[in-house]
């Protein structure tokens, strides 16, 4: 029987059916390989739902909430798309399922990025409004002056014309000719610390996201990931008011390579 398709992907665990309804409004959902638009109707029997490209399933009732962090490394999608055969995030995690990549880096950036199927959780982190600090330590060449770092902390105005947020940015190493800093954001537009260096006067080299909220990347290496501990998931949960949900059990996270 037919139903509203934000009701069918709260059932399948995709987080609440606002949560659903921005996944909807986002662009993120096809039925029979169209655009879902908010309203839309569904019959999981006899349609194909996908969520990020990837089909749907009754299967998914009842599951497991899942919480991974992931290195990412340099030349690895963080997306999973269809038509690309380039390596991707879920190509380095062998574990079965749909997951979320919260905080999606481009190709030659690198990090931390959280892979869970923990819809609600995974579009509070994601979503602007909420205002989720993303932490990234970045090489720039040359050594930046005052007024350069000053103009990032205020915000930029970028070639469509949207002026970024406030950031916090500080110096915190010299590399021969070249500059690391640290870089806290409250927005993620996207390649938006590329392209505001590049509006300063700042060659931007190599960005590394070290935290997403309260989750840090650690020491984890490039194509390494672990879930994450109970007291990490509840920490994250408390910051979004996501709810209580049980992570699934892994007392001791090891870490894990491709």
């Amino acid at each position: 029987m037919a139903e509203r398709l934000q009701k069918i992907l709260a059932r399948l665990g995709f987080g609440s059916r606002r949560a659903c309804e921005e996944l909807i409004a986002a662009g993120r959902v096809t039925v029979n390989n169209t655009l879902a638009i908010l309203g839309m109707k569904a019959d999981l029997s006899r349609d194909v739902i996908c969520v990020d490209g990837l089909r749907v399933s009754s299967d998914q009732v009842n599951l497991i909430y899942i919480y991974i962090a992931l290195h990412k490394p340099r030349g690895v999608l963080s997306d999973v798309g269809a038509d690309d055969q380039r390596a991707t995030v879920r190509d380095l995690v062998p574990v079965p399922g749909h997951l979320f990549s919260v905080g999606r880096l481009d190709l030659n950036s690198e990090g931390l990025i959280l892979l869970t199927n923990d819809g609600e959780l995974a579009n509070r982190l994601t979503h602007p409004r909420y205002g989720h600090e993303k932490e990234y330590r970045v090489l720039v060449s040359g050594r930046p002056d005052e007024q350069q770092l000053t103009v990032w902390r205020r915000g930029v105005v970028l070639e469509d014309g949207y002026r970024t947020a406030p950031a916090k940015v500080s110096v915190e190493g010299v590399v021969g000719k070249n500059t690391w800093l640290r870089v806290i954001l409250r927005e993620g537009r996207k390649r938006q610390i590329r392209e505001v260096g590049a509006r300063i006067g700042l060659s931007v080299l190599r960005i590394i996201r070290v935290r997403i909220g309260s989750l840090r990347l650690g020491e984890l290496k490039p194509g390494e990931w672990r879930y994450l501990t109970p007291e990490e998931v509840r920490s994250l949960q408390g910051s979004t008011k996501a709810g209580d949900r049980e992570p699934e059990g892994k007392a001791s996270p090891r870490r894990r390579k491709r």
